[in-house]
């Protein structure tokens, strides 16, 4: 069925970028060191919040117009034309993808930030566990 079918195209071009948020910070820890990690996390923060804030409010923006198209408030409302015409045929266009962008894309990225950083967190500190063992029982490395 045509659902089958775009739910099992979504999921296969999910796997690259989903690959790209989980190696990154892995092979970033691993090859170039923590400075270099805190760097990779701290950008991946900055424009991952930008880009969170502005699909939220793009969404909520194109949304909003098609409700004030056709709720006629105001005279501007009223001048752009009842439903079925060209601006509210926009405004449907723009609230079609306006809802997943303030949705879905938006508070996803948060996800994905905290993802990189308790990833990093979790795998980055295995190489370490050594040293924070010598660190916690109070005894020197040489012992």
């Amino acid at each position: 069925t045509c659902v089958k079918i775009s739910t099992d195209a979504s999921i296969k071009e999910m796997i690259p970028p989903g690959c790209l948020v989980m190696l990154t910070p892995l092979i970033v820890g691993f090859f170039f060191g923590v400075e270099t990690l805190s760097g990779v996390l701290a950008g991946s923060l900055i424009s991952g919040v930008q880009i969170a804030i502005s699909a939220s409010n793009t969404g909520g923006a194109w949304d909003n117009a098609k409700k004030y198209i056709e709720a006629g408030a105001s005279e501007h409302a009223r001048s752009l034309g009842p439903k079925g015409s060209e601006p509210h045929k926009a405004a449907v266009i723009g609230d079609t993808i306006g809802d997943p962008l303030k949705d879905s894309s938006g508070p996803s990225l948060n996800i994905l930030i905290k993802l990189m950083a308790v990833e990093s967190l979790v795998f980055n500190l295995l190489p370490s566990l050594p040293h924070m063992a010598v660190f916690f029982s109070g005894s020197s490395p040489e012992e």
